[in-house]
């Protein structure tokens, strides 16, 4: 199959599937996206009982356009019921937590082929999005990264990752494995998702706005989110404003019109513009929703 590509989500927002009230609202909270939590949230008795819930709730987080992604158990048997559960036509993207080589990804993914196949669904339309939550796996981002064409994203999982390292959460401890997991995405050209902080800290919105302007910098271009604060924040500073999108425009005109010159670069606005930068200026564009 053809290699998927991230389809632009800023934000997902995790929403506990077994419990109604949450699912209920959650389509009025903003987000680009909703992960279905199957693993963390979810007790181990009310597992079972939580998997009939996904497709109802599926449709309930995506009736205003959003997307509906269901995060499943990383136990092997348990993660096989999860997509018995969770492959439809109402979601979009599985999310597989505590990922540590590319088999563990190639098993889930011929399980969804198989489930596709036999629901008569186009073949290709579940994603796959990666979380990164131990040190283990930091050695083989690369080939978790390029494990299968339906892996679009990763990111790293800021507390399981941070418990495995005896470390603490912040920023600081958080910057460098953030960044390998953005090369290893940017080399595999799929989507860094994440923000170098606390995903559990959302009391000082201030300082988490600037987190997230940080991670744009960075690269990232989405991020999971467990508030509806946090989503109303990754959505503002992940949106380009109208100056930022003129000013790509312009970039990309003063470009063409150099390569008709026969100039491989140009000036624009002060600054010397070549490939790289017009790379940037088209995947902003490209960043935009329709």
């Amino acid at each position: 199959m053809e290699k998927l590509t991230y389809p632009g989500w800023r934000t997902a927002l995790f929403i506990p599937v077994h419990i109604e009230k949450f699912v209920a609202k959650a389509h009025t909270r903003g987000a680009d996206a909703y992960i279905l939590d199957l693993e963390d949230s979810v007790p181990l008795a009310q597992k079972a009982e939580a998997r009939t819930c996904v497709v109802p709730a599926a449709k309930a987080v995506s009736q205003d356009g959003a997307a509906a992604l269901v995060r499943i158990n990383l136990d092997t048997d348990l993660a096989l019921l999860d997509l018995e559960a969770a492959i439809d036509p109402s979601v979009s993207a599985i999310v597989v937590p505590k990922v540590e080589s590319a088999d563990q990804l190639q098993r889930f993914a011929d399980k969804i082929e198989a489930l596709e196949q036999s629901r008569a669904m186009t073949i290709g339309h579940t994603a796959m999005i990666v979380m990164i939550e131990s040190v283990d796996a930091l050695p083989r981002l690369d080939e978790i990264a390029a494990a299968h064409p339906r892996v679009v994203a990763m990111t790293l999982g800021s507390e399981d990752f941070s418990a495995t390292a005896g470390m603490q959460p912040l920023p600081k401890t958080l910057l460098l494995p953030n960044q390998m997991v953005t090369y290893a995405c940017r080399r595999a050209n799929i989507m860094p998702l994440g923000f170098p902080g606390s995903i559990a800290d959302y009391s000082d919105i201030d300082a988490f706005r600037e987190t997230v302007v940080f991670a744009k910098q960075l690269g990232f271009v989405g991020a999971f989110c467990i508030h509806p604060k946090q989503v109303e924040v990754l959505n503002d500073v992940l949106t380009p404003g109208q100056e930022e999108l003129d000013d790509a425009r312009g970039l990309l005109e003063a470009f063409e019109l150099g390569l008709a010159q026969g100039k491989g670069a140009v000036e624009y606005k002060g600054k010397m513009i070549d490939l790289p930068v017009v790379q940037r200026a088209k995947e902003l564009l490209n960043s935009v929703k329709p």
